[in-house]
């Protein structure tokens, strides 16, 4: 892709990094400072839905990034995982890594991204709700104690890395591969053509 605009990824996220790379997109990094905590505060007795929250958080790291940049194209995503109506958050520890291992052994989970971009110059956001559903195979206590040992799961949404040791305890995946990742790429490209950018 060749562009004289400004591309801002508003994350930190290595793995957000090497996509973007990975489709040609020329971007430099600035991540928000935008809280992500209303993860914690919306899904404890909150009716608020996971699709509304990633929609949220996503344009609200979008804005932050924006009020920097006078003519650029803000990417910002936010990632979260669902089992049944709860949120699977980011183990802290492994003990906390093991208890979310054991609770998607076996089943079928939501993840969810809210991708947002914001064109600084017209000010046009685009958005867009991308989710996957995760099947897990049964894992059993020493699979789950072995994966936890290795610190992956650690910082992970749902204490796994699918594009790493991860991807052995995933069955079948019924969507966006990327988007478990944490960046949906097809969401993406459509959304950069909305701004007159093709990345094909």
């Amino acid at each position: 892709m060749q562009t004289e605009r400004r591309i801002i990824l508003a994350s930190s996220s290595p793995r957000r990094r090497e996509l973007l790379e990975k489709i040609g997109v020329p971007f430099e990094v600035d991540p928000s400072d935008y809280p992500e905590e209303p993860h914690l505060d919306l899904s404890s007795g909150s009716r608020v839905s996971p699709q509304e929250i990633v929609k949220a958080v996503s344009l609200g790291k979008a804005q932050a990034v924006a009020q920097k940049y006078p003519n650029a194209i803000i990417i910002a995503a936010d990632t979260i995982g669902v089992l049944r109506d709860a949120i699977i958050g980011k183990p802290q520890t492994p003990g906390e890594a093991r208890k979310m291992l054991r609770s998607l052994s076996g089943k079928s989970h939501r993840v969810i991204t809210g991708l947002t971009l914001i064109d600084t110059r017209s000010h046009k956001i685009a958005l867009r709700l991308v989710e996957t559903r995760v099947y897990f195979k049964p894992l059993s206590p020493r699979e789950i104690a072995n994966y936890v040992k290795t610190g992956e799961p650690l910082d992970k949404a749902g204490a796994y890395a699918i594009q790493g040791l991860g991807s052995v305890m995933v069955e079948k995946i019924n969507g966006d591969y990327y988007n478990v990742m944490g960046l949906p790429l097809s969401a993406l490209a459509e959304c950069l053509k909305e701004f007159g950018l093709k990345v094909l």
